[in-house]
């Protein structure tokens, strides 16, 4: 079910998912999700970059071809892909019986006058823009919020694994969750984490502190993450070569953690 404000999230919400985009929660913690809801719980989804840019955002030639790689109309408002892509995530939430919401930060290609983030090194790899550290604070303080109303609810965040610019911005904000006595678990970022065998523990490094895993067993529902994870088509191509390629690179990295039989995991890191 579909949520339409920070004020709809209950009590009956007791492990909360924190997705920089669309994607990114399916893609990692799919199989958690459908252990969750199978053994009756209500986790929630929230986008917090699921903002739609004004219809005069100019776009830069980088986010142009990213545009054009997702198959997006060039003859349709700029918007018109993010609502696509709001289509895709309800249809893989709704598959996963899960609960979302929609924040309205813009996605980082559509923030700055001129462009902030104009080549991919930038986008993934470099350093969040000065002016986007409101960000940060602001989300920071309605996690905060949160929090108060509900003490009890687990927390799942981004390692920031490969570095994307607004999966940095959701670690840290949900690092100052960790700083306030919750639970956190921050989580693998698929697809990033197969791009560069020694980025993950480069991530755990950069953060500073120590951290232990945590392992959700979820063979069962790894047929489940897959087929959420199909819902979101403009971005298949975009991260894999096709759907065969994304379902054996999730069957094989989950397998990975620990390659005993028929084994699928997903893992987590629990700070200390």
């Amino acid at each position: 079910m579909r949520l339409t404000s920070l004020n709809d999230i209950t009590t009956k919400h007791r492990h909360i998912f924190l997705s920089p985009h669309f994607d990114d929660v399916i893609y990692s913690c799919g199989g958690t999700l459908g252990v969750q809801v199978s053994s009756g719980l209500r986790p929630l989804v929230l986008t917090v970059f699921g903002g739609i840019p004004a219809p005069d955002t100019q776009l830069s030639s980088y986010a142009t071809a990213m545009h054009r790689e997702m198959g997006a109309d060039p003859a349709k408002a700029v918007g018109n892909i993010v609502e696509v892509r709001r289509q895709e995530d309800a249809a893989a939430c709704d598959f996963l019986q899960a609960d979302y919401l929609w924040l309205d930060y813009l996605d980082a290609p559509y923030r700055g006058t001129p462009a902030y983030y104009t080549t991919e090194e930038a986008l993934i790899g470099g350093e969040v823009h000065s002016s986007d550290l409101w960000i940060d604070k602001n989300l920071a303080e309605d996690l905060l919020a949160l929090r108060s109303r509900l003490p009890d609810a687990v927390w799942y965040a981004p390692l920031g694994i490969g570095r994307h610019v607004d999966h940095q911005i959701v670690c840290s904000a949900a690092d100052r969750l960790v700083q306030s006595g919750a639970k956190v678990y921050f989580y693998e970022d698929f697809p990033y984490v197969l791009r560069n065998p020694q980025a993950r523990d480069a991530r755990l490094q950069e953060l500073g502190q120590g951290f232990d895993p945590v392992l959700v067993e979820m063979s069962e529902m790894l047929p489940l993450r897959q087929t959420a994870a199909d819902k979101y088509e403009t971005q298949t191509l975009v991260n894999f070569e096709s759907q065969a390629a994304m379902h054996a690179e999730m069957a094989r990295y989950t397998h990975s953690i620990r390659p005993v039989e028929t084994v699928h995991l997903e893992r987590y890191w629990q700070p200390r």
